[in-house]
């Protein structure tokens, strides 16, 4: 099955190929390939041979060799030219799905004479991205081994006649036909690392972008200068100490240092310091040789799992002074010994501490050793509280409640302005864990599309509408209506009570008496659009 979309061909802004020049380089590639395969036994040699080749005789913007997994049904991109390593992890179709999967699926060839007009081409990798992509030619052809397809060779670029759009089709096929049984025995023997590899390479990607300084939320200017600080620390092995109340974020802060840093593929260890009795701390965290104790096997510590990656440590502040002698000497010379043993292990690893506690306070109470203290304290970084990052709390609020939502199967289309303005008042003296909280059980507790202010906690409510303490039932229910129709359309009038009172059908006096009932001042809305 050959599928042309006929329209009027583009203009080759590349070279194209005569057929004696074109032939005597090919047989040179098959010379070279079929050494890689036969002497060898090279097969990711000769796919990048073949790459190599698309590239510089062929003219190809972008090639792939695709592979199947056939126990899950995925088609991974496993070698690429011309993409970046996240548009190749991006391009996993299943058998069936988009010009790849079907070439799969049908085991026959699939030339597409203009991307742009066919609606079976997804884009998954999304390496296509200009207007001018959309005029290239896509070919896919089958890697086929008997009546088994182990998966598709394919490639665009711009094309001027339909011969030598045919010519490279002859050649791409070819090429399948002779790496055909190479690839067979590859998979026989690598499947699982392939797709080890595969799913690994995916994870990672997922975590850099997810923790990326960019995708964590907060937009306010105390936010922005933590993620000037993450983004200029994080390619160094520098010991960093982040600093802030509890609930702020600060694991989300060591999550974007360590999947942003130097060895982001590397191990990350999580240690919460204050929730490890004392009798046990120093073997958790520095391990301990058979025999230590009564009844103790030999044990890794957590610093001996994070070689090669990333600690964090949180509440720092509560390891007891005997474990912060030894938490020294790592710092100052990356070694350590195991409890009950005397030899020197030395580690590569990123110390990320975290505290919600005054370490200088605890400095001069004799509670916390100095000399650590200055270890640990080389790049601080201030995370503020969420009473300081002001509409931060709209965008975590909604983020919280979009994923609550999706989590518990629920259609909410957003929060309620009245919802949103109470959120805004409050303090939030637990930070970003409380809001979360509050928000997860508003969405349980949701019946319509938005979030309302009787969602709630009781508590928040009561701070806003002080003359209406503990409504229950109707009322309750009533009074949410009401305010939420005040503040909506008061934000939109941008304060203006004369203009909020004529679009509610209400004369200026009972305006101001309906304000007045729930503590609202035009003060509160104005600049707001």
């Amino acid at each position: 099955m050959v599928w042309f979309t006929m329209n009027s061909p583009a203009v080759d802004l590349l070279h194209e190929c005569e057929t004696e020049p074109c032939r005597g380089r090919i047989i040179a590639l098959l010379l070279h390939v079929g050494r890689l395969l036969s002497e060898q036994n090279d097969i990711v040699a000769a796919l990048d041979s073949l790459l190599d080749y698309m590239r510089r005789e062929m003219g190809m913007a972008r090639g792939m060799i695709s592979l199947l997994h056939r126990e899950s049904g995925h088609v991974f991109v496993y070698r690429s030219m011309g993409m970046t390593p996240s548009e190749q992890d991006r391009g996993v179709y299943h058998v069936g799905e988009g010009i790849t999967g079907k070439v799969v699926e049908s085991a026959e060839p699939i030339i597409v004479r203009k991307i742009g007009s066919e609606p079976a081409f997804l884009n998954r990798t999304g390496s296509l991205a200009l207007e001018r992509d959309k005029d290239m030619s896509f070919i896919c052809v089958p890697i086929r081994h008997g009546r088994k397809v182990l998966g598709a060779i394919s490639a665009s670029r711009l094309y001027r006649t339909e011969s030598a759009l045919q010519q490279h089709v002859n050649v791409l096929s070819v090429m399948a036909q002779m790496l055909a049984h190479a690839v067979e025995l590859y998979l026989v023997e690598n499947i699982d690392k392939v797709e080890w590899e595969k799913r690994t390479r995916l994870l990672l990607s997922d975590l850099k972008e997810r923790f990326h300084p960019s995708n964590m939320i907060g937009i306010s200017r105390p936010m922005q200068d933590v993620y000037e600080l993450i983004r200029k620390v994080s390619a160094t092995r520098t010991t960093v100490l982040l600093l802030g109340e509890s609930g702020v974020g600060k694991e989300m802060v060591a999550n974007a240092l360590h999947y942003g840093g130097l060895a982001p593929g590397g191990p990350f260890v999580k240690c919460n310091c204050a929730a490890l009795p004392e009798s046990i701390v120093e073997s958790e965290l520095f391990g301990h040789e058979k025999g230590s104790f009564t009844g103790a096997v030999f044990r890794k510590g957590r610093f001996e799992e994070a070689d090669g990656g990333t600690i964090f440590l949180d509440e720092v502040g509560e390891l007891p002074l005997g474990v912060q002698a030894k938490l020294l000497r790592l710092l100052q010379e990356r070694c350590f010994e195991r409890v009950g043993g005397n030899r020197s292990i030395a580690v590569s690893i990123r110390i990320v501490a975290a505290t919600n506690r005054d370490l200088a306070e605890m400095v001069a109470a004799g509670t916390f050793r100095e000399d650590l203290f200055y270890r640990l304290n080389v790049f601080p970084i201030m995370i503020p509280p969420l009473r300081e990052r002001g509409d931060d709390v709209v965008a975590l609020a909604e983020h919280f409640a979009a994923h609550y939502a999706s989590e518990t199967e629920k259609n909410l289309t957003g929060i309620s302005p009245a919802a949103l303005n109470l959120l805004m008042r409050h303090t939030w003296p637990g930070n970003v864990r409380e809001l979360e909280n509050v928000i997860h059980r508003a969405v349980i507790l949701a019946e319509g599309s938005l979030l309302h202010v009787y969602d709630l906690p009781l508590a928040l409510q009561q701070t806003e509408t002080p003359q209406t303490a503990q409504p229950s039932g109707l009322e309750a229910r009533l009074a949410s209506i009401e305010y939420d129709m005040l503040v909506e359309t008061l934000r939109r009038c941008r304060g203006n009570t004369s203009k909020a009172a004529e679009n509610l059908g209400l004369t200026r006096r009972s305006m101001g008496l309906r304000m007045k009932k729930f503590n609202l001042t035009y003060r509160q809305f104005r600049g707001e659009g």
